[in-house]
């Protein structure tokens, strides 16, 4: 049999994985494989077991939210030999799992590990930091890191939504000067990011859909310190709506760019703390970790069959948290 290394992040939304571990595994065993299955006991777990043990099998899974992901990433990436990797979403929004079109039926998506084609997707390098999909600063950015497990658990996606709300009236700027092969933009910023996905945070709207998660080049997107609220407006309708661009947006692509700030600015990762940065290098490593995915991937579906799909999720955890 095939040996494989099976990371689990248990608590990742509402502990969905706990009724459908043993299908997964039967799924996994019926294929041909031996999976040795590792579960995380605090943060950084996962990263410490990737880049430990994913070496030495041909295949590593691992099933979390964006942030297990990021761990194991960020494991493998200090591997030698890479070994594939698959991926069973179990987060509060699973934004690259989304971008790669992985199904959120975590017993389709252990099918996908058994059955899919590697697919090379690029990963981005903040500073000594490796991410799977953001790396971003300012407005609303510390949300995810600062809810808690508990908090996202029981309300899900509705969590991270409550913490912004908090945040709105704590708007602050930062003086930076972004620069790249192509670019040179200097200001007062509120928020910036820089993105390999279609979506971000739950939401498909803030990414250009035509993002290519294996062509070594970022999207870069920087709001400046709006002046009026009418500012504000024109911002989120230019960001929601597709209005007529204004000078507070810039979006361009880059394959590294060196972002320089007068005050120290902290940074998130795939949704977890990045550090704390007056200087710092961004770089996409093209097409450095193989994750598996369907050769013909699922159609995408609306929004209320989405929602349906996360209703029936929630209910089957609460189920099973019960008993």
């Amino acid at each position: 049999m095939k040996k494989m290394l099976f990371i689990i992040n248990p608590r990742s939304g509402k502990e969905q994985i706990r009724p459908r571990l043993l299908k997964i595994l039967d799924i996994f065993v019926k294929a041909g494989y031996r999976p040795e299955v590792l579960v995380t006991q605090s943060q950084g777990h996962a990263r410490e077991i990737a880049e430990k043990w994913g070496g030495r099998v041909s295949m590593v899974v691992c099933s979390g939210g964006d942030g297990t992901l990021n761990e194991v990433i960020s494991g493998l990436m200090h591997v030698k030999k890479k070994p594939v990797l698959g991926y069973i979403p179990a987060g509060s929004t699973n934004d690259f799992a989304s971008s790669l079109k992985i199904s959120k039926n975590m017993e389709r998506a252990a099918q996908t590990v058994v059955e899919g084609t590697p697919f090379a997707v690029d990963v981005g390098k903040l500073g000594e930091r490796h991410f799977v999909y953001i790396a971003a600063f300012g407005a609303f950015t510390d949300v995810s890191y600062m809810t808690s497990q508990e908090f996202k658990n029981i309300l899900g996606h509705q969590a991270y939504m409550l913490e912004a709300v908090k945040r709105i009236v704590q708007l602050k700027s930062y003086h930076m000067r972004v620069s790249c092969e192509t670019e040179q933009v200097e200001g007062e910023f509120i928020f910036g990011m820089v993105t390999n996905t279609k979506s971000v945070g739950g939401f498909k709207g803030l990414i250009n859909q035509e993002v290519e998660l294996d062509d070594g080049e970022f999207e870069v997107l920087l709001i400046k310190m709006p002046k009026t609220p009418l500012d504000l407006n024109n911002i989120i309708s230019y960001m929601f709506f597709k209005e007529e661009k204004n000078e507070y947006v810039h979006k361009f692509r880059a394959h590294e760019l060196k972002v320089e700030s007068e005050l120290p600015v902290d940074w998130v990762v795939d949704g977890e703390f990045g550090g704390t940065y007056t200087e710092v290098e961004i770089v996409n490593c093209r097409q450095a970790i193989q994750i598996l995915r369907d050769a013909q991937p699922e159609p995408e579906i609306s929004e209320e069959e989405e929602a349906l799909q996360e209703a029936e999720i929630q209910e089957t955890a609460g189920d099973a948290s019960v008993s």
